[in-house]
């Protein structure tokens, strides 16, 4: 039940991220925070519990190792009540503090899996291993903070784009490649060549991305370029090979495909607003309602019905599937337009995502219910 506590966990702090922007008078990095660091970073984190059995073809996760997204999810706590109340600048440095522990938890034992994997680990698992390592580092950013002051800007920037680009996007697009042919129902054989050889571009654009954001903006134009390599890639490989699937009415494809189509949008707004042409909060808005919203969703739509009943699937897994993708085009297609409109600077682009999300988060908790009948 860890997993689907984090999976409902996620859905309050997306919640949660939609309503703060309409309280007054609180820091704008609150709703962000909330939707990342007390819901995405715990998920993705409890998510790689699930896979990386799976990808190293190993005995389930320990529930010392399942407990990590949990100890994560306190320091999210943490740095959510930091951005809301006034406190003490040395709380940012101790919210650090906990997830950083789990980070560093989860490479350890990933690494032992990964050694452990007859014939090799899935190279989906190094995406996790870079992912984790760059969380660690922006991480560590947040308590450079507290020593070096005078590059708070600099760092804050590196923190950002360490965790966007680097933890939740290399999570996101190396789970993706695996998640979406699974949720098609005919496998991609190219899936493993594709990861190996897009990890390189993927994770050196991505600390160029964050390095030019800190102190060298050219080094910024140069990771997007590089990001863009991978991602075009795996865009046109699903075109080919999954193009019904993805302009479906339902089924958790289409959102999927939405997630890395949003994944791709933010990346090339974050470039634009290099260039003083966009905004840095609609840039974040949209990073949350055209990637984060699709993602959680499609993901947990995917997964949730085997977390609740694991073992053999049954008649009432494909019910809950299909209760949790109802309508999942449409649903995609408002998380695009939300994500627009909020890159445009439009307050009602919240609406749009709400009106996409609303539907996923009254099926999940509507099956939670159902799941603990007999």
């Amino acid at each position: 039940m860890v997993l689907v506590s984090l999976v409902l966990a996620a859905i309050l702090g997306m919640a949660g991220a939609w309503l703060l922007p309409y309280v007054t008078g609180l820091h704008r990095a609150a709703h962000v925070h909330l939707a990342f660091a007390l819901g995405v970073m715990p998920l993705i984190m409890g998510a790689m519990t699930h896979f990386v059995p799976v990808l190293t073809r190993t005995r389930a996760a320990p529930g010392v190792v399942e407990g990590y997204a949990a100890l994560a999810w306190v320091g999210g706590a943490l740095i959510v009540v930091f951005f809301i109340f006034p406190m003490p600048e040395i709380l940012r440095s101790a919210a650090a503090l906990p997830g950083l522990a789990a980070c560093i938890g989860l490479l350890a034992w990933q690494l032992m899996r990964s050694k452990e994997a007859l014939g090799g680990a899935h190279p989906g698992v190094r995406w996790y291993l870079a992912a984790l390592l760059c969380l660690a580092a922006s991480l560590l950013a947040v308590l450079a903070m507290s020593v070096w002051p005078q590059q708070m800007p600099a760092l804050k920037r590196l923190h950002l784009h360490l965790n966007l680009l680097g933890f939740v996007g290399l999570t996101a697009v190396g789970t993706l490649q695996v998640l979406l042919p699974t949720a098609a129902g005919h496998p991609d054989p190219q899936i493993a060549h594709r990861l190996r050889a897009g990890l390189p571009a993927a994770l050196g654009s991505t600390l160029l991305i964050a390095a030019g954001a800190a102190w060298l903006p050219p080094l910024s134009w140069l990771g997007l370029l590089l990001w863009l390599i991978p991602l075009g890639r795996l865009l046109r490989a699903w075109l080919a090979r999954y193009r019904n699937e993805i302009f479906c009415r339902h089924g958790a494809v289409p959102l999927l495909a939405m997630a890395l189509a949003g994944f791709s949008i933010a990346l090339v707004a974050g470039g634009v607003h290099g260039a003083g042409r966009l905004d840095s909060v609609g840039i974040a808005h949209a990073f949350v309602f055209a990637f984060l919203f699709p993602l959680v969703s499609g993901a947990a739509g995917q997964l949730l019905p085997l977390w609740l009943r694991p073992g053999q699937q049954t008649e009432w897994h494909a019910r809950a599937h299909r209760r949790l993708t109802y309508a999942s085009g449409l649903r995609a297609a408002l998380f695009l337009v939300a994500g627009l409109l909020a890159l445009a600077g439009f307050k009602p682009a919240s609406w749009f995502a709400l009106a996409a999300l609303l539907p996923f988060a009254l099926a999940a908790f509507s099956l939670l219910r159902d799941a603990r009948r007999p």
